[in-house]
């Protein structure tokens, strides 16, 4: 069973939030799809969705507290109100844009394993380290687990390699086998791709040895194509 997921970014509004989530609840529902399907909606859009059991709204981002004095943050109190359970950590744009160390981020990690949240954790390398090659590559990847307890049982990692993302290139099928089968070897957690991935290659790449699902940006902000998508991998 593939795991879909939709990361809106900066994207959508509170409005546009609850007709995309409501249409792809009655998708799930009207077709009996059993996929995992996981949307990652703004701040400001959560809410108190009705959905079915395979769908599950989660948070971008959040502070590792409860609450307090953290300007311009969230934190559990106001994950709580929305039964929100789910948190992306880790993503490309929090570590190289927004500049989270790897010390941040294991904080913040622990923090949310803690309080028994379902994590997916983002890994990936940036175009120079991929132009060294794969050991490099590797390399690069599992400094990011640095301070991560990998063991953690609710885990699923979601490798996206920064060069494409959100730029068209989508990572060749050697590519993305080669560093899966690598990455699951010593870490056995679900493992999802993402970068680029759009309708028309998703299906291929989720059925790829080691693929386990997909993280999807810009693809998945239309909510005819994320249908698609759905339906595209509903028998994977």
């Amino acid at each position: 069973m593939a795991i879909i997921a939709s990361n809106f970014k900066t994207n959508h509004t509170r409005k546009s939030t609850a007709s995309f989530v409501n249409e792809v609840n009655e998708f799930l529902k009207s077709n009996d799809i059993s996929n995992e399907v996981i949307v990652f909606p703004t701040a400001t859009s959560f809410d108190e969705f009705e959905t079915v059991s395979n769908l599950t709204i989660g948070a971008q981002n959040a502070y590792a507290a409860e609450k307090g004095s953290y300007t311009g943050e969230i934190g559990t109190v106001q994950l709580d109100e929305f039964g929100i359970k789910t948190i992306l950590i880790g993503h490309s744009e929090r570590r190289h844009v927004l500049g989270e160390s790897q010390d941040e981020i294991a904080k913040k990690y622990d923090f949310y394993m803690s309080k028994g949240y379902k994590i997916i954790y983002c890994i990936g390398e940036p175009l120079e380290v991929k132009e060294s090659g794969l050991d490099k590559t590797l390399e690069y990847v599992y400094e990011q687990f640095e301070g991560i307890d990998t063991n953690y049982e609710n885990l699923i990692l979601a490798y996206e390699p920064v060069w494409a993302i959100g730029t068209g290139v989508t990572a060749t099928n050697d590519d993305i086998t080669n560093v899966h089968s690598a990455i699951k070897s010593r870490i056995p957690k679900p493992l999802l791709y993402g970068g680029s991935v759009k309708v028309a290659n998703v299906r291929e790449i989720c059925a790829l040895d080691g693929v386990d699902g997909a993280l999807i940006g810009t693809a998945s902000w239309i909510i005819e194509d994320f249908k698609q998508i759905i339906e595209n991998t509903k028998d994977l």
